[in-house]
């Protein structure tokens, strides 16, 4: 496992790194990047400073650094930090937990 970034997440946004699919040869095509899906399997890699209910209370995180999960198609933003990228999404983005 490659060294977290010093990205801090905040409220209840989570930092995921996406699980590649290696194929990129199909059939003995190239298939661009830009015509992938895009992966819904992701890494957890940090978590936010937490979401507060309506009194003020913290909620604790259903999800925790390094838990595999599958996250929503659509959701979140991708960051690049490095040579490696990321996506910041909120944890209802997150769909379930694998494994």
């Amino acid at each position: 496992m490659s060294k977290a970034p010093k990205i801090q997440p905040l409220g209840d946004r989570v930092l995921v790194k996406t699980v590649e699919d290696q194929e990129q040869i199909k059939g003995g095509i190239y298939i661009p990047d830009s015509a992938k899906e895009k992966p819904q399997e992701a890494e957890v890699v940090a978590l936010g400073t937490g979401a507060k209910n309506d009194k003020g209370e913290p909620q604790p995180f259903n999800v925790k650094v390094g838990d595999k999960v599958i996250v929503s198609k659509y959701g979140g933003t991708e960051v690049k930090f490095g040579d490696q990228s990321y996506t910041l999404l909120r944890e209802d983005d997150i769909l379930a937990i694998v494994g």
